[in-house]
């Protein structure tokens, strides 16, 4: 793919042989050093910067937005003064940013793959959901989107196969189950369910030219009971994309690349938080070593052996249960506030 910035991580110095930077900060002026001599080392860089930073902001500003860039603000001045943040590192750093977004397009966000690499994406949906999580019973757990999604997946009748062409190394699944309210236990008429994943290859339709477009891609729609079936592939592991920014960090963190077996989804229903999971194979090797740190155990599935099904060599049976907005807010999930997409 063309249009990357030639090495963007190899412009930093190599300080193999300093010493690491503290891992101590002291107040909003980032005095470096150890805790016992916080109370008399000053800092070396002007103690009045960052605030008058912040302090831009017009009085017109969004409140949310104000304080949320005041502490990012604050968090990275921090960051650059406690490392010591030189010229040619902080160049690198945008040279990574630019690529980043040369490298990404409509079949490919290769900005979501950096950030899910070093776990952000993850934390965010660990954060936005750890209130309904704490019940004793909970909805279904969120993971992250990743970066090979495609919008308008072709709408597909239930019963339907997702595997638009048969590949080598391939088991089919049925997988089925029911979508309910998380508080009622009720199903949920007209959700949406947007599903998509690999081929045993490991790559996405969209990386692989010899996969149909839109393979292995589909969305169902549930009637009044609830319930859902579709066919589609038993799951594979495979290495998320190394060719650019993100691999190349990777490798540059001496990290595998490699992805527990597993099949995303998107759920919406009207009055319903929209759900963004996966699911994984239990049996995958991978599943406590994931590379971009997206697996929870209430994901973690079995893929059943499946006997009379012409179509399918296993079984999948699984309910997702949604959280209304009402429900959030009375819960006090952040994020309850219904907006329009």
């Amino acid at each position: 793919m063309s249009g990357m910035v030639q090495n963007p991580l190899n412009v930093v110095p190599d300080k193999s042989d300093e010493q690491p930077a503290p891992n101590h900060v002291n107040g909003s002026n980032c005095t470096n050093g150890d805790a016992d001599e916080s109370s008399t080392k000053t800092s070396r860089f002007d103690p009045h910067f960052t605030d008058a930073v912040i302090n831009a902001t017009g009085p017109k500003a969004n409140p949310r937005l104000r304080k949320v860039m005041a502490s990012l603000t604050r968090h990275l001045h921090d960051f650059c003064r406690e490392n010591e943040i030189t010229v040619d590192e902080y160049m690198a750093g945008i040279d990574l940013i630019n690529a980043t977004g040369k490298w990404s397009d409509d079949k490919r966000n290769e900005g979501q793959l950096l950030s899910d690499i070093i776990g952000l994406e993850s934390l965010v949906d660990e954060i936005t959901y750890t209130l309904a999580g704490e019940a004793a019973d909970a909805p279904t757990s969120t993971a992250i989107l990743g970066p090979f999604w495609r919008k308008d997946a072709p709408k597909r009748k239930m019963g339907d196969s997702i595997v638009l062409k048969d590949m080598e190394g391939s088991d089919h699944t049925l997988m089925h189950g029911r979508v309910l309210d998380f508080n009622t236990g009720k199903p949920i008429d007209n959700a949406e369910i947007d599903i998509w994943h690999t081929a045993p290859n490991g790559l996405y339709e969209q990386q692989d030219p010899d996969q149909p477009d839109m393979n292995l891609r589909g969305r169902f729609f549930t009637g009044p009971d609830g319930e859902y079936s579709f066919y589609c592939l038993k799951p594979t592991s495979y290495p998320v994309p190394n060719d650019g920014p993100a691999g190349k960090l990777l490798e540059m963190l001496d990290r595998h690349p490699m992805r527990p077996a597993h099949i995303h989804f998107i759920l919406t229903a009207e009055g319903y938080k929209p759900l963004t999971t996966q699911i994984f194979d239990k049996e995958d090797k991978h599943i406590d070593n994931d590379s971009v740190f997206a697996v929870k155990d209430s994901l973690v599935v079995d893929f059943l052996l499946k006997e009379g099904d012409s179509k399918a060599q296993y079984d999948l049976q699984y309910d997702f249960k949604l959280i209304s907005y009402e429900a959030a807010k009375k819960g006090g999930v952040d994020g309850a506030t219904q907006v329009a997409p």
